[in-house]
């Protein structure tokens, strides 16, 4: 994906894309686990960087599953 093709998301959007609090995702990103960038102040999201951490979170999740199988 091109440089002006990756969507960046303020705190507001990306909490409507991952349906969670904004308080939560802004206690993610201090603890650095979710990726995000300060510009002039305001954080800002790039989508294609949110969406490989879903698909991360995702693949760690189904390991830790079958490991209890």
């Amino acid at each position: 994906m091109g440089f002006y093709m990756d969507k960046l998301m303020t705190l507001p959007e990306l909490a409507d894309y991952l349906r969670m609090s904004k308080h939560s995702i802004y206690k993610l990103v201090e603890k650095g686990i979710l990726p995000g960038s300060k510009l002039g102040g305001i954080w800002r999201f790039k989508k294609s960087r949110i969406d490989h951490w879903v698909d991360e979170m995702e693949n760690t999740k189904r390991k830790k599953m079958r490991r209890r199988v």
